[in-house]
């Protein structure tokens, strides 16, 4: 900075000062209340956010789409391709599971989230068997880094999903052509069979009417006499239908398996990982399988987890932390539930865990012994703090 940019700057600011000392004269004290920025925070980020049921519309026979209103009636905003999560109480379990928003930001007033039935899972038969419309629950505010930063990312986008796993696509597509982003935008999305394609007729409406957004959808268990793509988004898949790779940001959201299977051939195309982003994906289905599990602890193993102040709790090796001290009446904050935001983060006082590689743990916590408990497993007899 030479003399006379650092002079006008002080220019600047004189004129600012002296503008302000009129206004004051004439209207009094503009100072702010001490705690506006408090009130502010509190309403752009909540931790917590009592809603209502809206409304429910069934997608697919496993898969419904619930929109959820605010009891005071104020949402807050969020970028396309974020989540939120969502609390509930089944079987007197309090836990909760983070699913993306569905519905675009510049659709005021609510959220949408649609929830797939989980082979063997927990919450979401719960929300597709027995939430009715006029339910009440809380969910967190927005959370999460799945989303397009045009100054990073650039305007030539790869979605690629799976299953589920289209939500926050249906956001940023919905984003992109309703308020005419400048994005050219390829969708190649993974399902087991037709009839387990969610969104499908709007989906093919959007890439009818805007020529910058192509959609493909890829079977892998078709029906006899299926004449779409079938099988798994391969890399020689991804190029025929995206060409050239060079210039474009790949977006990767669905199932844990399809994240071991694409990521290898986006390599094969030799995309930089700088430009892959993936959404958290949830504990793996079986973490023995995972790379470094001891051979010689079984998954089905129990030890005994003591929790300081709270008393002693069993807990199985082949399932996250989380879960035992959710089943035995701990709360237990979370977000993600996939080991990346760090919300569930606590001390493990003694004992052995085992945390796959790809959980973002900081390097303070590694040195001060916390542990993400939802994607922490136990080894051995553990003792923690809350």
């Amino acid at each position: 900075m030479n003399i006379q940019e650092y002079l006008s700057q002080v220019d600047g600011f004189v004129d600012v000062y002296r503008e302000r000392q009129v206004l004051e004269q004439a209207q009094g004290d503009l100072s702010l209340p001490r705690e506006f920025a408090a009130r502010m925070v509190e309403r752009l980020h909540p931790a917590e956010i009592p809603v209502v049921v809206g409304g429910i519309r069934e997608e697919t026979r496993s898969a419904k789409t619930f929109r959820l209103t605010a009891r005071d009636g104020h949402l807050p905003p969020f970028r396309a391709g974020q989540y939120v999560h969502w609390s509930v109480t089944v079987g007197g379990v309090r836990t909760g599971r983070a699913y993306s928003i569905a519905s675009p930001p510049h659709e005021r007033g609510f959220y949408e989230v649609t929830v797939q039935r989980q082979a063997g899972g927990f919450v979401s038969p719960f929300l597709l068997d027995e939430v009715e419309a006029g339910d009440e629950f809380i969910i967190s505010g927005p959370a999460g880094t799945f989303y397009h930063d045009p100054l990073m990312d650039g305007d030539d986008l790869v979605f690629l999903a799976g299953g589920s796993g289209i939500t926050p696509f249906r956001s940023l597509i919905r984003e992109t052509v309703e308020r005419n982003l400048p994005r050219r935008i390829w969708l190649l999305y993974g399902s087991r069979t037709p009839d387990d394609i969610l969104y499908r007729r709007e989906l093919r409406e959007i890439a009818r009417a805007y020529d910058d957004v192509r959609v493909r959808f890829v079977c892998s268990e078709p029906p006899p006499g299926y004449r779409g793509p079938r099988g798994l988004i391969t890399a020689a898949a991804i190029r025929r239908f995206v060409g050239s790779p060079e210039g474009k940001t790949f977006y990767v959201c669905g199932p844990e398996a399809m994240y071991r299977f694409v990521l290898p051939e986006l390599g094969r195309l030799s995309v930089p990982r700088r430009r892959i982003h993936c959404e958290v994906s949830g504990p793996p289905a079986n973490i023995a399988r995972e790379a470094g599990w001891p051979e010689a602890v079984r998954s089905d193993r129990m030890f005994q987890v003591s929790v300081r102040g709270r008393g002693t709790i069993p807990a199985r090796a082949g399932e996250p932390l989380i879960n035992a001290l959710e089943r035995s009446g701990l709360s237990v904050p979370s977000l993600c539930r996939s080991g990346e935001c760090g919300y569930c983060r606590m001390k493990l006082l003694s004992g052995q865990v085992f945390v796959p590689d790809r959980v973002a743990v900081r390097e303070s916590d590694r040195w001060f012994n916390y542990i993400h408990a939802c994607l922490t497993y136990p080894l051995s007899d553990l003792e923690l703090r809350l």
